[in-house]
């Protein structure tokens, strides 16, 4: 997975962690979650607010 990626990732983080609400995450755990996932890969700086916020957009739309 890419940054680009944004509703698998969100997909991943949902099945991942089942009992967190995405709308109390805060983008410095997203991140590094994110990185963190398996299947995940792609280079950290390339990640921004933007790209944070539809992940934690699609995450919320799942959850």
């Amino acid at each position: 997975m890419k940054w680009i990626d944004s509703l698998d990732i969100a997909l991943c983080l949902l099945e991942t962690f089942p009992d967190v609400d995405p709308q109390q995450v805060r983008f410095t755990d997203l991140f590094d979650w994110v990185i963190a996932l398996e299947g995940f890969d792609d280079d950290p700086e390339h990640c921004n607010e933007r790209i944070l916020e539809a992940i934690q957009s699609h995450w919320i739309e799942e959850y």
